[in-house]
């Protein structure tokens, strides 16, 4: 009966291990309910993620873009100020009522509902290189200034420095005839030891120069510029197209961009390598210019306060400029999200 027990028990034990050994081996599998519970845990993480990723990347496209604004600002805000700031340089006191002239359009008058358009600035002065050349003889409008002995010798420019350089020559301040001519130089010549030194000229006046206040032209006597200047002269006018096609303006000619291209700021000067003036866009993403001038226009010996450039300012207002206040805004080139 003993052995009889033991067999049984030992039979007992060897089906327990093969019923867990067939449970073991039957292949794992998920039921339809964990399936979909499991799916919709990963659909809902994934729309998270998109969720974030598409929330940072479009932070990050805003910030770039304000970046980009803050930059343009930045630049048009530091050449304005320093090419204002230079207003004159190089030219006598008693013109100056002809370094800066503005161009309002603020359409003053017409109530709150009118629409305000970008400024406009215009500049002369020597602001980039030096020179101040006394001039010996000059006829006026002539190809020719003869000028005082030594005059080249005191600057060291090489001959052919001077070549297509836009000038200024300025009547002796004495004479009293406020007209000046804007040449372009073709060559220069003197004799050695700095004796017969000459400033040679292309026929005619330099085209395209609108200096402020009408500056431009020529004095009835040829004596008005014995003794008066010759300066290497910058001729600026900074300028916003909002447009992309301003009236007027051919794109792709002289510089202008156009084509739509809008909120583009431009400064009108004269480029050496094409011998006139072009329109150099310097920022973008600019979408207003505006101006104020403070000065003492009643000659009460205090400042009147700040005011838009006034039609019926001339060369006397002008000189009695004292500040110029400077507005400028940005835009994004797409809207900011």
């Amino acid at each position: 009966m003993r052995n009889e027990y033991f067999k049984l028990k030992r039979k007992s034990i060897k089906l327990l291990k093969s019923e867990k050994m067939t449970i073991n081996n039957r292949p794992k599998a998920f039921t339809l309910i964990e399936v979909l519970v499991g799916g919709t845990i990963m659909i809902f993480i994934i729309m998270i993620t998109l969720t974030l990723y598409s929330r940072s990347n479009r932070i990050a496209v805003d910030q770039n873009m304000f970046a980009q604004i803050q930059q343009d600002v930045r630049s048009a805000m530091f050449l304005i100020s320093r090419d204002i700031r230079m207003a004159g340089v190089g030219m006598p006191i008693e013109f100056a009522g002809y370094f800066i002239m503005g161009v309002d359009n603020e359409l003053q008058g017409q109530g709150t509902s009118a629409e305000v358009r970008p400024d406009r600035i215009i500049l002369i002065g020597n602001m980039e290189e030096p020179l101040y050349l006394k001039i010996k003889q000059y006829q006026g409008a002539s190809v020719t200034v003869s000028l005082e002995d030594y005059s080249f010798e005191q600057w060291g420019y090489p001959d052919y420095y001077f070549e297509d350089k836009l000038i200024l020559i300025l009547p002796n301040p004495a004479s009293g005839c406020r007209a000046a001519e804007f040449r372009v130089i073709t060559h220069v010549t003197h004799s050695q030891g700095g004796k017969n030194e000459k400033i040679n000229m292309s026929p005619g006046l330099a085209k395209g120069i609108n200096p402020p206040q009408n500056l431009a032209g020529t004095c009835p006597s040829s004596n008005d510029y014995d003794g008066g200047l010759v300066i290497f002269c910058d001729a600026q006018e900074y300028w916003l197209d909002v447009t992309g096609n301003y009236p007027g303006l051919t794109p792709g000619k002289d510089g202008y961009i156009g084509n739509g291209e809008k909120n583009i700021l431009y400064l009108y000067t004269y480029n050496e390598k094409e011998k006139k003036m072009m329109h150099h866009p310097i920022a973008q993403n600019v979408e207003n210019l505006q101006f104020e001038y403070n000065g003492d226009m009643n000659g009460d010996g205090e400042l009147d306060g700040w005011r838009p450039w006034d039609i019926k300012w001339g060369p006397n207002e002008a000189a009695r400029i004292q500040q110029v206040r400077i507005f400028i805004t940005g835009c994004t080139p797409r809207p900011y999200l």
